[in-house]
């Protein structure tokens, strides 16, 4: 059988809730305006507008909203690319 080449390959550990949360409506509630920072922290529990697994932790900013989904910009090393994440997976930085 041939490898999974899928998009959570190999995150068992990084995905996984040490202990079972409760489900906090706030998470979806939150709003975020453009040019807000934010840090990319992926919950494991809701699949439909994760980011890949390599942009977990990673700071970046808003540019937009697309649905109920956000567009994050994101510096990975010289480059800058732009994510869609929701609203669960995204932690406003405070200044």
């Amino acid at each position: 059988m041939r490898a999974s080449k899928g998009v959570r390959r190999g995150t068992r550990r990084k995905f996984s809730n040490r202990f079972r949360k409760k489900f906090l409506l706030r998470a979806f509630l939150q709003e975020f305006k453009p040019h807000d920072r934010v840090v990319i922290d992926i919950d494991p529990t809701y699949h439909k507008t994760m980011p890949y697994s390599k942009f977990k932790g990673l700071v970046g900013v808003i540019k937009g909203k697309k649905g109920d989904a956000y567009i994050v910009e994101v510096k990975t090393g010289k480059k800058r690319k732009t994510i869609i994440a929701g609203s669960e997976h995204l932690k406003l930085i405070k200044h």
